[in-house]
């Protein structure tokens, strides 16, 4: 077998979980399990202390907050949490156009039983929506996020998604996702193995990662206005101010 090529990106890549015939009790796995995997890799505790809290903060009001592409909805639902536990009074939304992953959504936050440190676990509101479907109803957010969307979009895609965020935004869009690189593809391959069974985790995260950007190259696609880092290893993030 060749070894993978990871100069360049692969954008001829579909994921499994993509396609609308797949599996379905794979894909509900895949989606149920994402929160595990997420809480691994994906950084988002860092991200809320370093970024996410300091915005909300400095609101002095209750906060709107979107993530667009949610999912499972594990990503908005662990920030939920990490605001309640801080006090800050949000308002958080989960938006997904995929019927199943929004199905996914609801059933993890019904299923969902409260801890003795819960006094009120936080609610979030997941809609089957895209942007487009949230801006014609007038939608606003304070700030709107993403957690492995790019990767998923062409070039015209991209663009497409990374404005509407700004427009359905009047402070921060952060949209974070994964870093291309060998090391990142090895440590996966590996590490993923005991989470991997009955999913699309293994199969979809190395293909995710070899769709994924390099920080320049990413830059390079948004349009202007936009600016990329790379947080922590393998993690790269799209920062830029709403136009709402």
């Amino acid at each position: 077998m060749s070894p993978v090529n990871l100069s360049v990106r692969d954008e001829q890549l579909r994921e499994l979980m993509d396609d609308p015939d797949c599996d379905p009790v794979r894909l509900d796995a895949t989606l149920r399990r994402f929160h595990l995997v997420n809480r691994l890799i994906s950084g988002w505790d860092q991200v809320y202390r370093t970024r996410l809290r300091p915005a909300l903060l400095d609101l002095e009001r209750p906060a709107r907050v979107l993530d667009l592409g949610s999912g499972g909805g594990d990503v908005v639902t662990r920030l939920a949490q990490l605001a309640a536990r801080d006090g800050l009074p949000v308002e958080w939304t989960g938006a997904d156009p995929d019927p199943r992953a929004h199905e996914a959504a609801q059933k993890t936050q019904n299923d969902r039983k409260p801890r003795i440190s819960d006094r009120q676990p936080p609610r979030v509101r997941f809609l089957c929506a895209d942007a487009g479907a949230l801006l014609e109803q007038g939608e606003s957010f304070d700030v709107v996020l993403s957690n492995h969307v790019l990767h998923h979009l062409d070039a015209p895609g991209l663009l497409d998604f990374t404005e509407s965020s700004r427009q359905l935004c009047t402070g921060t869009v952060l949209h974070s996702d994964i870093a291309r690189g060998r090391l990142a593809y090895g440590l996966f391959a590996v590490g993923i193995t005991p989470l991997a069974r009955g999913t699309f985790l293994r199969t979809d995260g190395l293909r995710s990662i070899r769709r994924s950007y390099q920080p320049e190259e990413l830059a390079t696609a948004l349009a202007e206005g936009w600016t990329v880092t790379s947080p922590a290893p393998f993690r790269l993030i799209a920062e830029a101010p709403g136009r709402g």
